[in-house]
């Protein structure tokens, strides 16, 4: 599927639908060049969930919890993953494979580590179309 945002509002919108559909077990990876929206994405999912708590990246921390929505959520970003082995530190099946949700930023840096089926959002800039123009692909993979 293919949506257009020409607004951070519709960006996040976009996530807030997807959430709301969202299961227990469901990984989303999420793509796009720093500065594109995916923060904005990702409040807006959260927002899907139900939480209403401030939500940021966690570039620093790798993950953010949220446990005040209708499912967990989890919410990572793994850009300054060095070894995909570092997330074995954090318990990243634990989380995967838990009752809640998981959106991570940068998956391509971990994909190994991954469950075969998750769902794919790629986040993309057209500045021909408008400088808050975005083209969000979302697919579901299996690998």
């Amino acid at each position: 599927m293919i949506f257009e945002s020409f607004s951070p509002e519709d960006t996040g919108k976009i996530g807030e639908e997807m959430a709301r559909k969202a299961t227990a077990g469901q990984v989303f990876c999420l793509y796009g060049d720093l500065g594109v929206g995916k923060t904005v994405f990702t409040q807006g999912f959260a927002r899907g969930l139900g939480i209403e708590e401030p939500v940021s990246s966690p570039t620093f921390t790798i993950i953010q919890t949220y446990e005040t929505g209708r499912l967990p959520f989890y919410h990572f970003d793994v850009y300054r993953i060095g070894d995909p082995e570092e997330m074995d530190e954090i318990g990243l099946d634990d989380y995967l494979f838990g009752d809640g949700v998981c959106l991570i930023e940068w998956a391509d840096l971990i994909r190994e580590l991954l469950p075969e089926q998750l769902t794919s959002i790629r986040i993309e800039k057209d500045v021909e179309k408008g400088f808050d123009y975005r083209k969000i692909t979302i697919q579901e993979e299996e690998s």
